[in-house]
């Protein structure tokens, strides 16, 4: 087979494996259109894995349409509003003023993970973990459920804490693209194994561009 025949019988995983790239990018210098893009990747993904049959990636990029219209959502709102004390407030002109608004949200910034908060995601990603596993192993045809499970199970607890913009969920990503990156070439998607050779490069960059935003 050529390389003709391979981009003809492959542009739908090689068009996502551009989006996806183009898409870790713009997360790395936190840039608000990473959400848009994410969507556009979900959803050549969805058909991707579904035609490899990884059900449980298939159903991960569901969830990430819907954690990018959230992620979306809070990076554009921030923290929440400021909300006006008594001692700010001396006329009607200055009520008006200090009313919350879209201009006085502040953006959602770079945060540590805490101690409660990650005992809760371990906890969440542990029970994820086991219920796909059962649920793979037992309802579907998918030929590495472990595998899969572990990988959508992480990705779903990144994806969030990255659309909390917690620091942390680019280690997460590393596990993720090392163990993404072997299952896809065992089930023969190349692109993709490129796709997630870069995106473990470019946690890297990540892990050290978000550090910097803190200081």
């Amino acid at each position: 087979m050529n390389v003709y025949n391979w981009i003809s019988d492959n542009y739908i995983e090689i068009f996502g494996a551009v989006t996806g790239i183009i898409y870790v990018f713009l997360e790395i210098r936190q840039n608000l259109w990473l959400w848009p893009v994410g969507i556009i990747t979900s959803a050549v993904y969805i058909w991707v894995f579904f035609t490899g049959k990884l059900y449980a990636d298939m159903s991960l990029q569901v969830y990430y349409l819907v954690i990018s219209i959230l992620g979306w959502y809070w990076w554009i709102k921030g923290p929440g509003f400021r909300n006006p004390g008594p001692e700010n407030v001396s006329s009607r002109e200055e009520d008006m003023e200090n009313l919350p608004s879209t201009a006085d949200n502040k953006p959602l910034r770079v945060t540590r993970i805490t101690m409660k908060k990650g005992i809760i995601l371990l906890i969440v990603f542990i029970a994820l973990y086991t219920l796909l596993w059962i649920i793979l192993d037992r309802l579907t045809d998918s030929p590495v459920p472990e595998w899969d499970s572990f990988i959508t199970s992480l990705s779903i607890v990144a994806t969030w804490m990255l659309a909390r913009k917690i620091y942390e969920h680019w280690f997460l990503w590393i596990i993720v693209n090392i163990a993404a990156a072997m299952l896809f070439f065992t089930r023969g998607l190349y692109a993709t194994v490129v796709l997630y050779i870069v995106y473990c490069v470019m946690s890297f960059v990540g892990l050290y561009e978000w550090k910097k935003s803190m200081r």
